[in-house]
């Protein structure tokens, strides 16, 4: 006999039929409910019981439902809230997830929809467990990255569409995957696009899936990266590449919760939470007309940025001592140590590629090192980056202006390049080069 208690739900809502519709949904799932028809009503029974999950309508008759998301938010904050919603109240939700409610509803309320949100949310991890496991996987005791995972451990008990911000290589995609694996769709999958990698012909296909026979070359049915990521969540890296015809149909997709495969007659239904990251300024792209306004609102509902490694320049060492503990566990060999020297240059570097950058420099001097020491010398860093106080070099002490320009030039496209996966039409596009050009450049540089 199961005697352990049943979770408790509480429900805040004025209008009897709805309360009532909510507790008898609730209570066939075997979950315990309780009711209040106010603001008042609901902040005495949480200051009495513990609760597992809250639904609260935004109307309430002396107050509304975002007062008691922040109400919530300021005592328990790992209390998940749903707000419910009247249909086409889109700002009303938006609003509630920016004040940390989990999700919403809107009316009428449909019952599989109820019923997903809920076992959803009651999947959520205990509040122990996050932080620790965060911190194994985003290292750094700097002040940003302190701040960096309170925000991941928040976000990640959350719905809401995350926008995140940050250099090249600072760690946008981990960032992604942490919150993913931190919140109620961890168990499902977690697909990563790249969006400036999908040539534009290909897009709405690799998207949204395609019948067999819709175009030539399609021998078969093929499921989109959308119905991949069902009940889990799509990354869209270099958002801002997608061109603007597939922004429209992105920006419907995200907007109806379904999708119609290339050739297909219905739509389907998908279940996905977006976040989305970029290099670019968002912002200065919807300025520039570059990226719709509209689609930007629906992604954008939180921003996480993620500091440059020139901003926390305190974790540089232990960044470098976990990259050579795996590299040595990666080849084999004896753990290289890094000279106080090497590690003065390092934390004096400006880093342009962050911590992917930091990365490769510390494989290329694992290699390159004798004795299992890596000096100053066996980092081979740009010295146009390098300064005492990590701003860029005083380009009067530069004795070959075309060597100093050449060795920018060469170190921009090999970072695009790496970046692209050696994609050369992609790394082109993102240094914004005509093939034509970067084929030239490339051959002028040697790396041809």
């Amino acid at each position: 006999m199961n005697t352990s208690p049943r979770q408790k739900i509480l429900i805040v809502d004025d209008e009897p039929d709805i309360r009532e519709l909510l507790e008898i949904t609730l209570g066939r799932m075997k979950l315990e409910t309780f009711s209040a028809r106010n603001l008042g009503e609901a902040q005495a029974l949480l200051q009495r019981e513990h609760f597992d999950l809250c639904l609260t309508d935004m109307r309430l008759p002396d107050g509304t439902g975002l007062e008691l998301v922040q109400h919530i938010q300021q005592r328990d904050p790992h209390l998940p809230v749903a707000m419910i919603t009247a249909y086409g109240s889109l700002e009303t939700a938006i609003n509630a997830l920016k004040a940390g409610a989990f999700d919403f509803l809107t009316k009428p309320v449909e019952l599989p929809r109820l019923r997903e949100l809920v076992s959803s949310a009651l999947r959520l991890p205990t509040a122990g467990g996050l932080s620790t496991a965060i911190e194994r996987r985003l290292l750094g005791d700097s002040p940003p990255m302190a701040n960096l995972r309170k925000q991941i451990d928040k976000l990640a008990r959350s719905q809401a569409p995350v926008y995140i911000s940050g250099e090249s290589g600072s760690g946008k995609e981990l960032v992604a995957r942490l919150i993913h694996e931190q919140g109620p769709r961890a168990s499902q999958p977690f697909v990563p696009v790249n969006c400036g990698a999908i040539p534009s012909e290909l897009m709405e296909s690799e998207f949204f899936g395609h019948r067999k026979g819709s175009f030539t070359g399609a021998v078969e049915d093929k499921p989109g990266l959308f119905q991949a990521a069902h009940g889990g969540t799509l990354f869209l890296d270099e958002v801002a590449d997608l061109p603007l015809s597939m922004q429209v149909k992105l920006l419907r997709a995200i907007q109806e919760k379904a999708v119609r495969s290339v050739g297909g007659q219905q739509e389907t239904v998908v279940d996905v939470r977006i976040l989305c990251a970029t290099h670019k300024d968002l912002e200065a792209e919807v300025s520039a007309e570059r990226f719709r306004q509209d689609l930007y609102y629906r992604l954008n509902v939180i921003e996480l940025r993620v500091p440059s490694l020139r901003e926390r320049r305190d974790d540089i060492e232990a960044l470098a001592m976990h990259v050579l503990k795996r590299l040595a566990k990666d080849t084999g060999q004896a753990e290289a140590r890094l000279h106080p020297q090497a590690l003065e240059a390092l934390k004096n570097y400006r880093f342009p590629g962050n911590v992917r950058e930091l990365e490769n420099v510390l494989e290329r001097a694992h290699t390159l090192c004798e004795n299992r020491t890596i000096e100053a010398q066996d980092l081979r860093l740009s010295e146009g980056n390098c300064t005492a106080d990590g701003a860029m070099a005083d380009l009067t002490q530069i004795d070959n202006l075309e060597d100093y320009l050449e060795s920018v030039e060469r170190k921009l496209i090999l970072q695009a390049l790496e970046e692209t996966r050696w994609n050369r039409t992609a790394a082109a596009q993102r240094l914004s080069l005509s093939f034509r050009s970067m084929r030239y450049r490339l051959k002028k540089l040697g790396l041809d």
